[in-house]
């Protein structure tokens, strides 16, 4: 039994409210080789996740694609977290983040290729879904890497840089039509072909990130004395902290990236009537904001702390953003500016303030269980807005069909930033995790 000094106010044990019972990791200078390359290595992963969007006009009009088709696609890569999200967690509290990051990137190179090939349809569906196995838990794996290579007192910029770079990821890809032209003036294959050569760079630099584990550093012994892991689906139990950050987390992510990476460019082509390369640029815009901004929110979180409020802030933005898209004819790029910050605050904090609050050795679990509920709930957006486009006949003959998935991305973001205002009302409380307070 804990003794009544190893209890927090919320009746936990110490260990179990997060990092704040752990000792923390010394710094040493080889964990920024270890970011750069696990930057890279995600990079590569967002290159290829963002494909399909780029290349959704040329799949609707060159292979008689029907918007259900391009929400299916990109559905596809979030199933196999629905159904392998939590066992990768485990697995990387087992067999360590290191290793499974550079299996996973393998299995993306697969899925990759298999939808550069994309005839019939059926393969290049199946590509995506394979890559899917890859595209969450790599970056599960890469987040729980870069938390055991970093003090709590540089986890939040740590985190942000590497979030930052890879937004260069999504920026190159929304920009590929600009900068690799004509690969897409040839047709809807070359783009693919080329995100398959992208994946094949990450997992080179998931490689090194692997070689480099031997040189991790350690928890001081005192850390390693700590209580028995719980097994079993006692691994699940978290407090209440833990089930707010994760609604943010799921409900964040339905929003964005399907907006984002399925109907984003096509919306901007038809509703607002630019050409590809124009919207590609637009939308490109977001990614480039929050390569700037992601650092920066970081480093205020580290200084500052008001992560919780921090966050607040950046999910308002989100239906914000929404209703300047659908209710005015304001230029596209002032929507562009406000999903950039918030896509540039909220993953800056939410990250590091999850490794806050879950301890370090169930800290693969909770990401599993973020994923699997994160990707069930980017695949329904995707297949639930894919059929609200097709049922209101969005397309350029009718760009106010596109007003039906805004209102339903709109009511989602209200939802979110319902559950950060829960978490914020938790963290400023007696049973918090030193969210809102500076350095962690």
């Amino acid at each position: 039994m804990a003794a009544v000094s190893d209890l927090g106010p919320d009746g936990t044990i110490g260990q179990d409210r997060g990092w704040g019972a752990d000792a923390d990791l010394p710094a040493i200078p080889l964990r920024w080789l270890a970011l750069m390359v696990a930057a890279v290595a995600i990079l590569a992963t967002y290159y290829e996740t963002d494909v399909i969007g780029e290349i959704a006009d040329l799949l609707i009009r060159q292979r008689g694609f029907t918007q259900g088709h391009i929400g299916s696609l990109n559905a596809a890569i979030y199933w196999p977290n629905v159904a392998l999200a939590l066992v990768g967690g485990v697995l990387i509290d087992r067999h360590g983040a290191a290793r499974i990051a550079l299996w996973t990137a393998a299995i993306g190179v697969v899925g990759a290729c298999l939808t550069a090939i994309g005839t019939p349809y059926w393969v290049m569906w199946l590509g995506r879904l394979i890559f899917g196995i890859a595209e969450g838990a790599i970056f599960m794996a890469l987040v729980a890497g870069l938390a055991l290579w970093f003090p709590r007192s540089g986890i939040a910029l740590a985190t942000g840089l590497f979030l930052s770079l890879a937004r260069v990821g999504s920026f190159l890809c929304n920009t590929s039509s600009t900068w690799a032209r004509p690969l897409y003036d040839a047709g809807w294959q070359p783009p693919l072909w080329l995100g398959a050569g992208v994946t094949g760079l990450g997992l080179a630099a998931a490689l090194v990130f692997y070689a480099l584990e031997p040189s991790r550093p350690a928890l001081p012994v005192t850390a390693r004395a700590a209580p028995a892991t719980p097994r079993g689906l006692a691994r699940l139990r978290f407090d209440a902290a833990f089930w707010y950050i994760l609604g943010l987390h799921v409900l964040y992510a339905a929003v964005f990236f399907p907006f984002r990476q399925t109907y984003a460019v096509e919306y901007f082509q038809h509703a607002k009537h630019l050409s590809l390369q124009a919207a590609g640029q637009v939308n490109s815009g977001v990614f480039a904001a929050a390569i700037f901004a992601t650092p920066l929110f970081g480093v205020l979180a580290d200084r500052f702390g008001n992560r919780a409020m921090m966050l607040v802030f950046g999910t308002l933005l989100l239906p914000v953003t929404l209703a300047v898209l659908g209710l005015t004819n304001i230029n596209p790029w002032i929507s562009t500016v406000l999903m950039g910050i918030s896509w540039g605050l909220v993953p800056a904090v939410i990250w590091p303030a999850t490794t806050m609050i879950v301890p370090r050795e169930r800290l693969g679990t909770a990401l599993g269980l973020i994923t699997l509920m994160q990707s069930l709930g980017i695949a329904a957006s995707n297949l639930i807005a894919g059929a609200l486009a097709d049922r209101a006949g969005a397309g350029p003959a009718h760009p106010q069909g596109y007003d039906a998935i805004l209102l339903f991305f709109g009511a989602i973001s209200l939802a979110a930033l319902a559950s950060v205002f829960m978490l914020w009302r938790h963290e400023t409380g007696p049973c918090g995790h030193g969210l809102e307070t500076p350095g962690g």
